[in-house]
């Protein structure tokens, strides 16, 4: 009888084990739904990196939401409104700080997505996994990023956690599906995608470094793909982490997002093109002149028609704070580019950099003014 007993206590022991995670997971899922059940909710979420016995405790950190630096302060009441009776988060109503936008050059493409994914709000707001979770779900833009500069935001419109969320960029031939049902970071495992994680790791090629701090719920991520230096530069919350890639002339990408969160949602809040012309140079060059002022066309005496047409067409450069930096050099060709027109001039393979590289030759990109190619030797020496 004392045996039995031991027994006894033992499976109350894990059961009650297992009680206790079902709760931690149902924290994270009845933020988003009020109307779900205690059994449902213990089953929905299974984002995990493999199966368990029924007698060992899975880990849970995975399930928790990730505490990060939001755009605003309209999500921090999440974390105060939880009530243990009810096991979750009270509802938010839905932000719209930051979304200012009202044209975008592109969204979510209804074609070019996984099977576990749901649009909404014009195709611009992407649900993962709206019912359970059991791998990785990603989506593509609709319109492939040719030349010229481009910049997206995507808003965190949900709890951030699970094996990974996450924006970059992909090339069309990425398989969307391919690890639908295994949890992994999936922007980032080839040679042709891009992608930065929520734990704040780049992942390309299939390795991963440390990139930036944390993002969580209200966290707006920017993405710069600057096709003329060929640079991939990515914000948070509308400042500059860093430059994450170069060298990606002449590539055909999309702008991408994934996740393995049950219910997990994320909605592009900008999308903007811009070709790279002296225009475009010349505000980049602003910006980083003023780097202290959140409104730059604010503070320059301009007079109002010119100052709606910039803020029309350009505002998103003007608005970042400490985007990539365009040198004067930079300036200097574009506009000796643009005068020169049919004359043969060339672009050359590398504005952004200082000076030429080992290979280039001197005279290169200029083929028929000789003085203007001294000028430039002396601009690099």
């Amino acid at each position: 009888m004392s045996r039995r007993t031991r027994n006894s206590r033992a499976w109350r022991y894990v059961w009650s084990g297992i009680r206790r995670d079902a709760d931690a997971r149902a924290l994270v899922l009845a933020s988003e739904s009020e109307e779900w059940d205690c059994e449902r909710l213990q089953y929905s979420d299974s984002d995990s990196e493999a199966d368990f016995p029924a007698v060992v405790l899975p880990p849970v950190p995975s399930a928790i939401p990730v505490t990060g630096e939001s755009y605003c302060g309209c999500d921090s009441q999440a974390e105060s409104s939880y009530t243990p009776r009810l096991r979750g988060f009270h509802r938010v109503k839905d932000c719209r700080c930051g979304e200012d936008d009202q044209d975008f050059d592109w969204a979510w493409d209804t074609s070019s997505r996984s099977i576990a994914t749901l649009l909404s709000c014009d195709n611009r707001k992407v649900n993962f996994h709206s019912e359970y979770s059991c791998g990785t779900a990603a989506i593509r833009g609709s319109k492939e990023l040719a030349d010229g500069q481009h910049f997206w935001e995507i808003k965190m419109t949900s709890p951030v956690y699970g094996t990974d969320m996450m924006v970059g960029i992909g090339t069309f031939d990425m398989n969307l599906d391919k690890y639908r049902h295994s949890f992994c970071s999936l922007l980032g495992k080839d040679s042709d995608s891009w992608g930065l994680s929520y734990t704040g790791l780049l992942h390309h090629k299939g390795d991963k470094t440390s990139f930036s701090s944390r993002f969580g719920q209200g966290s707006i991520i920017g993405v710069h793909l600057d096709t003329w230096h060929g640079t991939l530069t990515f914000f948070k919350n509308r400042k500059c982490i860093g430059v994450a890639a170069t060298e990606l002339h002449n590539k055909r990408f999309y702008p991408m997002a994934c996740s393995t969160a049950a219910k997990s949602s994320m909605k592009v809040i900008r999308s903007c093109f811009a070709p790279t012309s002296l225009q475009y140079l010349c505000c980049a060059r602003l910006r980083q002149l003023l780097p202290g002022y959140t409104d730059t066309l604010g503070v320059l005496p301009l007079p109002p028609g010119l100052r709606q047409l910039l803020h029309n067409k350009l505002g998103w450069v003007l608005s970042l704070n400490g985007g990539t930096l365009v040198s004067e050099a930079v300036v200097e060709e574009k506009e000796k580019e643009e005068a020169a027109g049919a004359s043969g001039y060339k672009k050359p393979s590398a504005l952004a950099a200082a000076g030429p590289s080992s290979s280039e030759s001197d005279s290169e990109g200029c083929v028929s003014d000789r003085e203007a190619c001294q000028r430039k030797r002396c601009r690099w020496t």
